[in-house]
């Protein structure tokens, strides 16, 4: 059973996180994959990429692809190709199909619905590549776009600008509270994602799916 954090009312449009919502992920595999090709242990690689301040400046887009690269490289002794280091840092996702089924259900409803992540080039460019569901939705707010990540404030106002509906309109799901939290004090609709079944049960409580 599961019992509503929030009462949700019919949205306007509906908003998806990425990363542990639509995506799962493992930097792990990743680490292991480019550890191998380096002077660093899976741990040291693993550090070095997984929610880093090397990665947050990559997602914000204070630094390119090719820096983020460059880096990586010098600070490792990475020796294989730019080509192959974009394969094995890419190759870390798997579809949360109960996800991107209720997105489908959603847009079946005659609903707008849109991505809004904190990501990299590298990471968006992965996915869209091999998961065709990527292309199912009405536009992207992407954190390196923008030079902002959650929970900041100006990233949300482009959602808001993007979307063109009342606050309370916006239906919104998110794997990390902090982003939760932001999005339910601007009026959203926002469901804090743990795992894909309490969150339909949530939703079929609410009415908002069948």
């Amino acid at each position: 059973m599961s019992t509503l954090e929030i009462q949700l009312t019919q949205p306007k449009v509906v908003v998806f996180d990425l990363g542990k919502v639509l995506v799962d992920f493992d930097f792990t595999k990743a680490a292991r994959s480019l550890a191998s090709e380096s002077n660093y242990s899976v741990e040291q690689m693993t550090d070095l990429i997984n929610q880093s301040p090397l990665l947050h400046r990559y997602e914000t887009g204070l630094i390119s692809t090719q820096e983020f690269f460059e880096t990586i490289r010098r600070v490792s002794g990475y020796r294989a190709s730019f080509l192959e280091f974009s394969q094995r840092f890419g190759d870390i996702f798997s579809e949360v199909r109960a996800m991107t089924d209720l997105n489908r259900y959603f847009r079946k409803q005659g609903l707008s619905t849109f991505v809004f992540s904190n990501t990299s080039p590298l990471a968006a460019d992965y996915i869209r590549a091999n998961f065709p569901f990527f292309d199912e939705f009405s536009d992207y707010i992407l954190s390196y776009e923008h030079f902002s990540m959650k929970p900041d404030q100006r990233l949300y106002e482009v959602v808001e600008a993007k979307t063109k509906v009342d606050r309370n309109g916006i239906l919104y799901f998110d794997d990390r509270y902090e982003n939760i939290e932001t999005a339910r004090n601007r009026g959203w609709q926002a469901v804090w994602h743990q795992h894909p079944e309490k969150t339909l049960a949530d939703l079929r409580l609410s009415g908002l799916i069948i």
